[in-house]
């Protein structure tokens, strides 16, 4: 049945993103050919939302310590928009070489 997930980013700039995943996240990879590199992700989870307008989707990565992620990608010199406290996590976000915006966050909720 279903043993996976491919996400897309589109960008202004793939391979500006691509060194980013590659170099500043340490995403192991393969190249696909002519340097279309496919990166393994961590273990993801889906959540579904309820949308006001057009239905969208939204990437976010996670982690287990929101300040320690922030303080190493900041030292690769990532920029980060304020921590948002909620009842299911903090959050935060930061922009793509290529343009896209990417949240992070330390999950509050269990982990299924």
């Amino acid at each position: 049945m279903i043993n996976g997930a491919h996400v897309v980013l589109y960008s202004r700039d793939a391979e500006a993103d691509r060194a980013f995943l590659r170099d500043v996240l340490g995403w192991p990879h393969v190249d696909a050919g002519r340097g279309w590199l496919i990166f393994r992700m961590p273990p993801a989870e889906v959540a579904c939302h309820p949308a006001d307008g057009e239905p969208a989707h939204e990437l976010m990565l996670m982690c287990d310590d929101l300040t320690a992620t922030i303080a190493e990608l900041g030292d690769k010199g990532v920029d980060f928009s304020p921590v948002v406290e909620a009842p299911w996590g903090r959050l935060t976000g930061f922009r793509l070489p290529g343009g896209g915006e990417m949240g992070l966050y330390e999950p509050r909720h269990p982990r299924p």
